[in-house]
């Protein structure tokens, strides 16, 4: 099985810089133990996966050793990796969260 992955630094412009985290864009959930394993496998603080629905995406995060309700800096990444990687062409993403909506402009 591929799966993209992209790793993205949030809040930075320098390479090497700022925080990392993994970005995995999915077209449907994988099991939530192969999300776990992909993090643990990539070993940054947070690994961030999202599924396109409707007009949003859900959106979850995990970090090498758990899930977790809420990530700013993989968030932000999730949304670079879509506005410059996917072509996304809305000025507004938004996401839908354990922790509830998200938006980010670009």
């Amino acid at each position: 099985m591929r799966i993209p992955f992209y790793q993205i630094d949030a809040f930075t412009g320098t390479l090497y810089g700022g925080n990392p985290a993994g970005v995995c864009p999915l077209q449907a959930w994988l099991p939530k133990d192969i999300m776990q394993q992909i993090a643990a496998e990539n070993n940054l603080a947070e690994t961030v996966f999202f599924v396109p629905v409707d007009d949003f995406f859900e959106i979850k995060w995990f970090t090498p050793e758990t899930e977790v309700d809420l990530c700013g800096h993989a968030t932000l990444a999730a949304a670079h990796v879509l506005f410059n990687h996917l072509d996304y062409k809305e000025g507004i993403i938004t996401f839908q969260s354990k922790s509830g909506k998200l938006s980010v402009r670009a």
